[in-house]
């Protein structure tokens, strides 16, 4: 197998890349940031996302998109979703004509509520073989060689397949799915859910309400996954199910550190520059609310959190509305 690119520096895109290259695939990093990647290389560390973990000798740092992309048959993106047409677009002139593109960016475009797949298609054609990684996985353990599994969806099984067998070691298993969709809408809603549970276990409700937050933000995940065409049952699976209770549970998931802010009082500006990184459910919310309100699918916990951060709504408040909302079957 030749080598395959990551594009992009941050937290996931490095974990990934030494994830790569521990395992045997001889993966380049990429950052638009040429002075940070030239110190990572200086100190075969990213100082800044993971200063724990030290690069593999077998990885390489490159400067240059042109270059890096032009010498890659396979390319694997990890940006925020607000940079992630823009990345392609940049990639585009330079692709090898057996490129395959791959990406572990989660969430909807905000502009047009697309999710990546439907960028990637509408950019570089319906021949191209495309991927997406997603999964519950937090890049410190996955860079720092902890046992973590997640999932790799693809139209083309002989890709999935390829690219699950390039990350996977004694220590990482990848698992494959055709469900592109599916493990997109996942990866898209359980960052809105974990600022709902974040700030349930900040306002001291209890394991009770945590636990409520998850299954039912299960089922609102799933709702909007059937509307736009995912199968029902990857839901249940390591990109669905696994990766809500992640996120939710634990506080190295930023969103549900953005809920448990909230809960203290914070305002939204507030906790993003206390967290300091990128939170995608802050942004989620939005999409997720626009995207469901057009296909009328019912996600009243989504919703609360987009009231929540976009309309003032207040945290208690909203938990009163959803508890004296009309009884229905589960």
């Amino acid at each position: 197998m030749s080598g395959i690119a990551v594009l992009g520096a941050g937290s996931w895109g490095t974990a990934l890349g030494v994830q790569l290259s521990r395992s045997g695939a001889q993966a380049t990093l990429w950052g638009r940031d040429a002075a940070a990647l030239a110190a990572m290389g200086t100190a075969r560390s990213n100082s800044h996302y993971l200063p724990d973990t030290r690069f593999p000798d077998s990885l390489s740092l490159e400067p240059d998109l042109a270059r890096v992309v032009s010498r890659h048959r396979d390319l694997l993106i990890c940006v925020p979703s607000s940079a992630f047409r823009s990345t392609v677009q940049a990639i585009g002139p330079h692709l090898r004509a057996d490129a395959r593109v791959s990406w572990a960016t989660k969430g909807f475009e905000q502009r047009t509520g697309e999710l990546p797949h439907d960028i990637a298609r509408e950019l570089l054609g319906s021949r191209m073989p495309l991927a997406v990684l997603s999964g519950p996985t937090f890049a410190r353990e996955v860079a720092a060689g902890l046992p973590t599994a997640m999932t790799v969806a693809s139209g083309d099984a002989a890709f999935a397949t390829e690219l699950a067998a390039r990350l996977s070691d004694q220590r990482f298993r990848a698992y494959t799915s055709a469900d592109m969709i599916g493990v997109e809408v996942g990866g898209a809603v359980k960052n809105v859910l974990a600022i709902a549970a974040g700030m349930s276990d900040g306002l001291k409700f209890g394991a009770n309400a945590r636990i409520a937050v998850i299954n039912r933000g299960l089922t609102e995940m799933t709702r909007l996954g059937v509307a736009l065409g995912a199968q029902r049952e990857t839901f249940m699976g390591l990109s669905g199910m696994g990766d809500l209770v992640l996120t939710c549970t634990d506080d190295q998931s930023r969103n549900r550190r953005v809920g448990l802010l909230l809960a203290a009082g914070r305002s939204i500006d507030q906790a993003a520059k206390e967290i300091g990184f990128v939170c995608e459910g802050i942004y989620g919310a939005r999409s997720v609310h626009e995207v469901a309100g057009k296909l009328a699918v019912d996600m009243p916990i989504s919703d609360a959190v987009y009231r929540i951060l976009y309309e003032g709504l207040a945290p208690l408040a909203a938990v009163r509305e959803l508890m004296n909302r009309p009884l229905t079957p589960e």
